[in-house]
């Protein structure tokens, strides 16, 4: 499933919310004020603009940090020490760093000398706990044993819109209902009520689905 292909770049970017000048740049790495850097989540470059679904989840992670200059140079050697020690291509769309690996996650933070604000490990109280930025990752995450199978696209933890490989082709649903097409609906005058009735939802879905894609809306507005 982490190496199925399933989004053009274009396709991730807008359901990550992130431009996608900057999602290419995390998957290919690029040249900066004359100096060339390699992918932060891909090994290497691919020379292709198809997202996988591992990369998807990776770049879920990334996006925690959108509002913050994301240190290339730091990232990429923390997810190199990662992928050697855990021996997967894609360490953060693995289970085993975030819960049971606390501490060799901790240990290749400081091995590369990766900045507080981008650790996803910190020691409180003498514990290994995951930090507010890891601990929103993890969230929107679910897991089938130590692999990433469903993604909440919605910030919001009550959400229950989710993108899964399996269903509508990795687009937003709930419960197997595409949340665009909810919102079509919604467009064209139906009632809440009644696009429940429709796709055999309960209203709080319908709801849910409609304050999804507006706030998707807003921000491609913004």
């Amino acid at each position: 499933m982490l190496d199925r292909e399933m989004y053009s770049e274009a396709e991730a970017a807008r359901l990550l919310g992130v431009p996608q000048s900057t999602l290419h740049y995390w998957l290919e790495g690029g040249e900066r004020r004359g100096r060339r850097y390699r992918p932060v989540i891909r090994p290497e470059p691919r020379r292709t603009r198809i997202v996988t679904w591992a990369e998807f989840v990776e770049a879920g992670w990334l996006l925690q940090y959108r509002n913050r200059n994301v240190p290339m140079v730091e990232l990429r050697a923390f997810i190199d020490q990662l992928r050697d020690q855990f021996g997967v291509p894609y360490p953060l769309a693995d289970r085993r760093p975030l819960v049971s690996g606390r501490q060799l996650v901790f240990d290749a933070q400081s091995a590369v000398q990766l900045g507080a604000e981008f650790c996803l490990v910190s020691v409180v109280n003498g514990q290994l706990l995951l930090t507010p930025p890891g601990q929103a990752f993890v969230e929107r995450i679910e897991w089938d044993g130590d692999i990433a199978i469903r993604y909440r696209p919605d910030p919001n933890p009550d959400s229950p819109v989710r993108i899964e490989p399996d269903v509508r082709f990795g687009r937003p649903a709930i419960k197997g209902i595409s949340t665009e097409a909810i919102w079509e609906q919604a467009e064209v005058g139906e009632e809440t009520d009644q696009i429940a009735q429709v796709y055999g939802l309960d209203v709080a879905d319908v709801r849910w689905a409609l304050a999804y894609e507006n706030a998707k809306s807003a921000k491609r507005a913004a």
